[in-house]
């Protein structure tokens, strides 16, 4: 078998996506999802300038070869518009090989090593009130974890409290220049605690909670952070510190015991080599399309695996259903796996990505279609073409640039 085509499909139905579709000589297409949010064109442009002249004429059943031929011999590594583009190589070529098996992909991992994946949802709100409504709401939809994101008092925009159109997706900033979000930190440190208190009041011990900092915390703020929301049992606090200092995890770690999640902005192993060996986290949280694949990240979590250190794959509505299909593959496999985010896409997304994964009762499951289990229409992705839209950034009140 020979891969005789390879063609990436952009399109935009309510937010971009990119796609790398694969063709053999025998009539099997493997799919990638290589959606990088904001800079989507930087890897429409690694792929079909750099990578997709490469890929004609090799043997898809290699795929350990080609991912390493793909990463070592650019000699150019890592970085995320690099592990974009292989995480769409690596997850088409796993779509053709289980295809090929006539399995779902999960079974060439392993087998299923449980029956259904535990999600959590997302719930906001601009104050209290509204929040403790979209607990409610997603308690309705049957998750058996929330995420809890606030409002500030004094703040106007806010990472994590959206907007949403008639089909309940965020609405983008396609616009000139971001939208310019605003941040005060101590407001933040007095808020939360309340926020967690007023939620436990209403909804009671049981139910697991998380919060995402966003990386916008020093380490010393978020070990203080940590320490006042330990009474309210936190499931995680994910990206308190921006983490490519990994050294500041040990300085968190010594001071709270509530549990850290990390990585949605990683990219390879190495990102994580001080944070699993010295076990700063319990989580770990890169997605599939920005990690380079199903190959490395597997890895990953096996590594991580030895030090009780648990998957949570990220799983925003950024990600394509091909990336989200290849992360529920590969939670039904893993032993050590953890909670899976999930913010389900809206009606037109879907029209575009039709999929096998389903949602029911708060869990997911990949289905039993052979490969990852998603079908490109491809007329109606071209009916959604590409619209340049931008990640908001942040600002202090005196107006210095900070992490969003």
């Amino acid at each position: 078998m020979k891969i005789v085509d390879a063609t990436v499909v952009v399109t935009s139905p309510g937010r971009n996506f990119v796609t790398l579709k694969l063709t053999t000589d025998e009539g099997i297409v493997g799919l990638g999802d290589a959606t990088l949010n904001g800079r989507e064109l930087a890897v429409v442009g690694y792929l079909s300038d750099h990578v997709v002249p490469l890929l004609t004429g090799l043997d898809p059943h290699r795929i350990e070869d080609t991912w390493q031929y793909l990463y070592r011999g650019a000699y150019w590594r890592r970085g995320p518009v690099t592990m974009a583009a292989l995480a769409a190589v690596d997850v088409a070529l796993w779509d053709i090989k289980a295809k090929a098996a006539g399995m779902p992909l999960y079974q060439l991992l392993g087998g299923a090593s449980r029956e259904r994946i535990r999600t959590y949802g997302h719930a906001d709100g601009r104050d209290i009130p509204e929040l403790l409504d979209s607990v409610r709401a997603r308690l309705a939809d049957g998750y058996p974890a929330v995420r809890i994101q606030s409002g500030i008092p004094g703040l106007k925009a806010v990472y994590g409290v959206h907007t949403t159109d008639g089909d309940g997706a965020p609405v983008l900033h396609q616009q000139a220049r971001p939208l310019v979000e605003d941040w005060d930190t101590e407001a933040y440190l007095r808020h939360v605690p309340a926020v967690f208190e007023a939620v436990r009041a209403e909804f009671g011990a049981e139910l697991p909670l998380l919060h995402d900092v966003h990386h916008r915390l020093t380490p010393i703020q978020a070990a203080r952070l940590g320490k006042d929301l330990e009474r309210y049992r936190p499931f995680w606090l994910e990206d308190c510190t921006p983490a490519e200092n990994q050294e500041a995890l040990r300085l968190i770690r010594r001071h709270t015991t509530t549990p850290l999640a990390v990585g949605e902005v990683f990219n390879t192993v190495h990102d994580y080599q001080t944070l699993v060996t010295e076990q700063l986290i319990d989580y770990v949280r890169s997605a599939v399309t920005h990690f380079g694949g199903v190959t490395p990240l597997r890895k990953l979590f096996d590594l991580a695996a030895l030090y009780q250190i648990r998957t949570a794959v990220h799983g925003p509505q950024d990600i394509s259903p091909v990336g989200m299909a290849a992360a529920v593959h590969l939670d039904l496999a893993v032993h050590n796996f953890g909670i899976q985010e999930y913010a389900p896409h809206t009606p037109r997304t879907e029209e575009v990505f039709r999929h096998a994964y389903t949602f029911t009762d708060g869990h997911l499951h990949p289905g039993d279609a052979p490969g990852i289990g998603v079908e490109l229409d491809e007329q109606a992705a071209a009916a959604h073409p590409y619209e340049a839209a931008y990640l908001p950034v942040n600002r202090l009140q005196d107006g210095t640039v900070h992490d969003w």
